[in-house]
């Protein structure tokens, strides 16, 4: 995937000829002015506090390992070690041990992207992105994405289904308001702006993933019974149940008149999408 960089004309000029030979891949010293983040970093966030006690050890044992980057013309993209880079940048270091590789985009994705998850540095919703650009930009299989993580196909569906999520849930997940579970838990929702209140509940009243998980369930019993209700007809509720036991799963059915209405058959991994189609015989 990646090949060791061949020192061109130009870029001797650039590089010192100081270099540490470490195993396969040699260390060269980067000047920190020709080295930029790399914008499609999956991880967004970064702990000022984190990154200043990283800068104040790298100012005691300077920066003991080499950062990753990619040889873009006459610059370098951080693809590993933005954390390292910040702090260096951060007390005006000049240089920074650094291993050149040559890599197109996708490899610079999915090399960051395992770089943060080994290291647990993600955030669920960050992780979420980056699984979505490398099957849609890149053309990945969840099938091949899992094997590069190793995680297992329902955890990344389950994590990029979190996506589906208003856009301010997400973010209480990204600022550690409310759990990843407390997500997954209000997925359950299907309408955005319910979803919000839910999570709004949930903060106000310290709900555990539990609790949410028993609300959203109520709120939703109370959904079938209003739609029941308004209908004043006991014979949906009756077919609601009964499609409920065969598919094992929620169901809704919303009648707007005698001739048009929907049914909603809900399903909660990859897994249960696919053994529901499979009661269908599709």
């Amino acid at each position: 995937m990646s090949k060791k960089f061949g020192l061109g004309k130009g870029l001797s000029a650039l590089i010192p000829e100081e270099e540490i030979i470490e195993g396969d891949s040699t260390v060269f010293k980067i000047p920190i002015n020709l080295i930029k983040a790399n914008k499609d970093q999956p991880r967004k966030n970064f702990d000022p506090e984190k990154i200043s006690e990283l800068a104040q050890s790298i100012k005691e044992h300077g920066v003991i390992q080499p950062i990753i980057l990619n040889k873009q013309e006459n610059i370098y993209i951080v693809i590993a070690g933005e954390r390292r880079f910040r702090a260096a940048k951060s007390i005006g270091l000049e240089e920074i041990p650094a291993i050149i590789m040559e890599l197109d985009n996708k490899e610079v994705l999915e090399i960051s992207l395992i770089e943060n998850i080994q290291r647990e540095d993600l955030n669920p919703i960050e992780e979420a992105i980056a699984y979505k650009k490398l099957l849609k930009d890149f053309g990945l299989t969840q099938e091949e994405i899992s094997k590069k993580v190793s995680k297992s196909r329902t955890a990344i569906t389950n994590c990029m289904r979190l996506l589906n999520l208003d856009e301010r849930v997400q973010e209480y997940i990204v600022d550690q308001v409310i759990s990843e579970g407390h997500g997954r838990a209000i997925l359950g929702i299907n309408d955005k702006q319910l979803q919000y209140e839910v999570a709004q509940k949930v903060i106000e009243n310290n709900l555990s993933v539990r609790e949410t998980e028993r609300l959203v369930k109520n709120l939703g019993k109370e959904n079938q019974e209003r739609i029941v209700e308004n209908k004043n007809d006991i014979y949906y509720k009756d077919i609601m149940n009964k499609l409920e036991n065969h598919f094992g799963t929620k169901v809704l059915i919303n009648s707007k008149n005698k001739n048009k209405g929907k049914i909603e058959i809900e399903y909660y991994s990859e897994e249960d999408f696919e053994r529901i189609l499979e009661v269908f015989n599709i």
